[in-house]
């Protein structure tokens, strides 16, 4: 009998109380990581974003390079894949042959001559909206 005894313990489970210490720890780990996960994947968008912007700047050198100038803003980056009437365009200039878009899913902002250089090539960050801090913050080429 003391054997059926050790047996019914060791299939009787975890304890109310045990379960609710777990969940409680569990708890207290994701109000601590978390934060910090999610101040990651904004950071790593931004990331992406910036090496997708350092692309686009090869391509359009490389556009230059053959046609001695950069695309015009109304020709754009569609300039990069599709010939806009250049002479000289030997494109197109993307592996892909489509146009990235940003992380958070729009079109790259593209307009020359640019206010601070020979072009400007920038995202609008996660809201969308020039300006912005943290997340929100415009990712540039300048």
């Amino acid at each position: 009998m003391d054997r059926n005894a050790k047996t019914s313990r060791r299939n009787r489970g975890f304890s109310l109380i045990e379960l609710i210490v777990v969940l409680v720890i569990l708890g207290l780990l994701a109000t601590v990581v978390g934060p910090k996960v999610m101040d990651r994947l904004g950071r790593g968008k931004s990331e992406i974003a910036k090496l997708q912007i350092d692309q686009l700047e090869g391509a359009l050198g490389l556009l230059r390079f053959d046609v001695g100038r950069y695309p015009t803003t109304s020709e754009g980056l569609a300039g990069l894949i599709d010939n806009p009437g250049i002479e000289n365009w030997a494109g197109p200039y993307l592996d892909k042959r489509t146009l990235p878009k940003d992380p958070w899913g729009r079109e790259y902002q593209y307009r020359a001559p640019g206010q601070y250089g020979d072009f400007d090539l920038y995202s609008l960050g996660a809201d969308g909206v020039e300006g912005g801090e943290d997340d929100s913050a415009d990712v540039t080429s300048w």
